[in-house]
């Protein structure tokens, strides 16, 4: 097994080596907010869910090319573009172990989700930021403050699901939980049961998206955070406006008929930074009330996510406001009427009043119903739902089919090599080289040559390398393929 000190002497992160003993942490099903919440359902009228999300590129721009984090060059270069946002983007990144604190000190009952993508968690490791850590450590460890907030799963390196290749989604998800728990500590780990998805993409390839939320379930998740227009009701309706407030239950078919679900909160569209740096999710909340769910009625509730350093209107305006909606609360007791909740908490709340999970709204990705209702899915294969994808791109404008490129098949690579994208190339090479090897002894995730070739491979995948243009960030992407070959080779 890679040591933590062999780990810091080669630069890399805790992101893989311990598979099976993450997997047992996180599918511990038992409740993890039920327990300790102070809110009771039947007080509720109406709620708000708000997340920050936060995330900076690993980039090869250190001395001599090293790995660092985009942050590290903000404070570097102080003089480029808006760099001069470094200092306060880093004040972004720990402000909320000092607000949760301060507010729950005054007596009031605040809510917040947090999403830090792990490239950004080893950034702190890699400056040696111990401030932002150990304020980050507060939130997630001291039970004093367990109650107040959640933090939200996500992939290791930012990579969009909807052009990942489809191995590669279960790796980015159990890289992050690998880091979250090396930092914060599997008790921490088991009670991250939310994802939070980089851009808010939801893919709709029928086979990408059945992978995605496969890979979800099985690292222990039970809700995801969807964008309204990413979905749509089974009919190819879109979602009602009430239906916006409650849980639905996200299907996903693949193309040989296979069904998986999971639950998903909506986050509703809108100038995303804005909504919640002013707090919209509150003051929406406060014009809504209960609405009907199979036989019960249950509080509505407003999901919003946004950057949490991204703008002046985050930087600046978020906490006044953040702490004067939940100051605002706290005058009715935060426990009553409209209040902030987390998503988690929310659902476990729903459970314990014997809400089904069967009884949400049952929707899919966009689109899928143009496929479905060629395709009986009943009798799908993949042949007949390529050829409706197919058909459908020829006579439909409007269609749209996003889909990771390949699958745990890898007969497909012969031959194809010189059409294959750089990230598909390198994706294609690292499971030629590990995936049997990794069949046969799953202690091969704690080799140095298998976790110096996962961190290429993962960090080409990151949004911010997706387009192969012209420029600074696309030579960062190419150098990084290229040393994800070398590691490979």
């Amino acid at each position: 097994m890679v040591s933590i000190a062999e780990r810091t002497k080669l630069d890399l992160p805790p992101i893989a080596g311990q598979e099976a003993e993450i997997l047992a942490v996180v599918n511990d099903n038992k409740p993890v907010f039920l327990h300790q919440t102070n809110l009771r359902l039947e007080d509720l009228q109406s709620a708000c869910a708000c997340a920050l999300h936060m995330h900076q590129p690993t980039i090869p721009a250190g001395q001599n090319g090293a790995l660092i984090s985009n942050l590290q060059y903000m404070f570097e270069h102080p003089g480029e573009g808006d760099n001069h946002n470094a200092d306060p983007f880093a004040w972004c990144y720990r402000r909320l172990g000092e607000i949760i604190p301060r507010l729950v000190a005054e007596g009031a009952n605040p809510r917040i989700m947090l999403d830090y993508s792990g490239n950004l968690l080893w950034a702190f490791q890699q400056m040696g930021r111990h401030d932002i850590l150990d304020n980050l450590k507060r939130l997630a460890c001291d039970v004093q403050y367990q109650p107040y907030v959640e933090w939200l799963g996500t992939m290791w390196s930012h990579a969009v699901a909807p052009s990942t290749p489809i191995p590669d989604l279960k790796l980015h998800i159990l890289a992050w939980q690998q880091h979250f728990a090396d930092i914060f500590g599997a008790e921490a780990l088991q009670r991250v049961k939310g994802f939070s998805p980089p851009e808010m993409h939801l893919p709709n390839h029928p086979d990408t998206l059945f992978e995605y939320v496969k890979a979800l379930k099985e690292c222990g998740y039970r809700w995801l955070m969807v964008q309204e227009h990413s979905v749509e009701n089974l009919d190819g309706s879109g979602l009602s406006g009430d239906q916006k407030y409650i849980p639905n239950r996200l299907v996903a078919r693949n193309s040989k008929g296979d069904e998986v679900s999971i639950v998903a909160l909506i986050k509703t569209q809108g100038s995303d930074t804005k909504l919640v740096a002013q707090m919209q999710p509150y003051y929406e909340a406060l014009g809504r009330g209960k609405q009907p769910v199979g036989n019960h009625q249950i509080p509505a509730c407003v999901t919003q996510i946004a950057d949490g350093e991204n703008g002046g209107v985050m930087m600046n305006e978020f906490p006044p406001a953040y702490e004067q909606a939940t100051r605002k609360m706290a005058e009715n007791g935060g426990k009553a009427g409209t209040v902030a909740i987390n998503g988690t908490e929310y659902l476990e709340l729903l459970a314990a009043a014997g809400v089904q999970e069967s009884e949400f709204p049952a929707i899919q990705a966009i689109q899928q119903h143009k496929i479905w209702q060629r395709v009986n899915p009943e009798e799908a294969t993949p042949e007949k739902v390529e050829a409706a994808i197919a058909d459908l791109n020829a006579t439909d404008h409007q269609f749209t089919m996003d889909g990771a490129s390949w699958t745990n098949d890898l007969s497909w690579v012969q031959g194809y090599e010189n059409v294959l994208e750089p990230m598909n190339q390198l994706s294609a090479k690292f499971h030629q080289k590990f995936d049997r090897l990794v069949a046969e002894d799953p202690s091969v995730t704690q080799r140095e040559d298998y976790q110096n070739a996962l961190l290429y491979l993962l960090l080409v995948e990151t949004s911010c390398f997706r387009y192969w243009g012209q420029g600074t960030w696309t030579d960062y992407a190419r150098e990084l393929y290229r040393r994800g070959e070398a590691a490979l080779a």
